[in-house]
């Protein structure tokens, strides 16, 4: 998800993070260790170093499209974004810190002549340093509604419009692809997904607690049908949401209730693999809560899902995940070919979101690939979030080429009847 941290006062959509994470930002001294050093493109050396070198082996540059990258604006250019004010009253002091965190991640500074373009600029630079054919799928982010399909700007954390998202990826065709975000309570939902497959839209994007949006509602039957014809495929927010929390409607990100889509034949992208939080198991005659993530995983072991349900693997290695979800993501090969590579992106420049350390003590990295990560991470957030999953090992077992080989998810739908139920 990217990323905005909080109801009224985030700046991109992004994987949560830890409770509290940014509050305590609000003296220079706290935020100094949070800094990304901003670093220029990869010097020779470290270019040419194994572990950055064995990151592509055996990757086709063409299909590797990182699923889940944001865009971050705030519409002194024109784009259209907008985000909550108190991102710049100093009465608000963690808004402050938040805002400086997130801009600072993506490289953007405060006093930029325009944080539109800042940003597309320093995400570019970055993608320098890919091969030719690499891409990035740029999600815009709809506004929150209520039941009656009347915007609710006190539950929106961030916009980013279809238009601006369709226009920096047609802008940048060889760099960037783009996610539609429609919210199926507006009257004109199935109009605007048609103008969106029309203009090129590779997926959909939910966040369901944060736009109140209920997976499991009937009313929803129209747009998902269209989608399932469509073959586009739904990227939705399922487990807990620290990052947005928008509508606050935590229950409906229950991976469960994705079912519905599901049995309509919608092809669905479960963001970060539902791995943190809880949810209640509705699958019992009494629901009680368990992990968000043994939900998925109960939904990837169904057989009648197998060609329809998919994971996305940004933010999974975040710190506050934890060493069973790491371990389970790894040593679970039968799932490797569904299972799509993200970034999450700005999100891995913020440094506490990814401590390699940790990595180590739970046996998936060695402590001598820290070093190198952490210098990569300098220069190219971006780069170390593929490094580092590319590195990542759990009894011999990594994830595959398989992850990485995303653009077949989009530009060739799978064409899939609707499920018996």
């Amino acid at each position: 998800m990217p990323a905005l941290i909080s109801r009224r006062h985030a700046l991109c959509c992004g994987a949560a993070a830890v409770a509290g994470l940014f509050s305590s930002l609000t003296t220079p001294a706290a935020q100094a260790g949070w800094r990304n050093p901003c670093k220029g493109p990869l010097p020779g050396p470290l270019v040419e170093h194994p572990l950055v070198a064995q990151t592509f082996a055996g990757l086709d540059p063409h299909a590797l499209w990182d699923s889940h990258a944001h865009l971050l604006g705030t519409g002194d250019a024109g784009s259209g974004c907008w985000v909550d004010a108190r991102m710049s009253q100093w009465w608000h002091p963690a808004a402050v810190a938040r805002r400086s965190v997130i801009l600072n991640a993506a490289c953007v500074a405060p006093d930029a002549p325009s944080i539109d373009r800042a940003y597309v600029q320093r995400l570019l630079q970055l993608t320098a340093d890919f091969p030719p054919g690499a891409r990035w799928m740029l999600y815009a982010f709809d506004e929150a509604l209520d039941d009656f399909g009347r915007p609710r700007p006190d539950w929106t954390t961030f916009h980013v419009p279809n238009a601006y998202a369709a226009e920096i990826a047609q802008r940048h065709p060889e760099r960037f692809a783009w996610v539609a975000s429609i919210h199926p309570h507006r009257a004109d939902a199935l109009e605007r997904l048609d103008r969106a497959i029309a203009s090129g839209a590779v997926a959909l994007k939910w966040l369901p607690s944060a736009m109140n949006i209920d997976l499991a509602a009937p009313r929803l039957a129209p747009f998902y049908a269209r989608l399932a014809r469509s073959g586009l495929p739904l990227i939705v927010h399922c487990g807990e949401e620290k990052a947005v929390p928008g509508a606050g409607r935590d229950e409906l990100g229950n991976p469960l209730k994705a079912r519905a889509a599901l049995q309509a034949g919608v092809r669905v992208i479960m963001a970060h693999c539902a791995s943190l939080g809880e949810a209640l198991d509705l699958d019992q005659r009494r629901p009680s809560p368990c992990s968000a993530f043994s939900l998925f995983e109960r939904l990837m072991d169904e057989p009648a899902w197998k060609d329809l349900l998919l994971g996305d693997i940004s933010a999974v290695f975040q710190a506050n995940r934890s060493a069973e979800v790491w371990r389970t993501l790894l040593a679970r090969q039968d799932w490797q070919p569904r299972l799509l590579h993200g970034s999450d992106y700005p999100l891995p420049g913020v440094a506490p979101l990814y401590r390699p350390s940790g990595l180590v003590r739970a046996g998936l990295l060695a402590a001598e690939q820290v070093p190198v990560l952490e210098t990569v991470r300098a220069h190219n957030p971006l780069l170390f979030d593929l490094m580092l999953k590319r590195t990542l090992r759990w009894q011999g077992q990594g994830l595959s080429d398989a992850v990485f080989d995303t653009r077949r998810h989009f530009v060739k739908p799978l064409k899939v009847s609707p499920a018996d139920t």
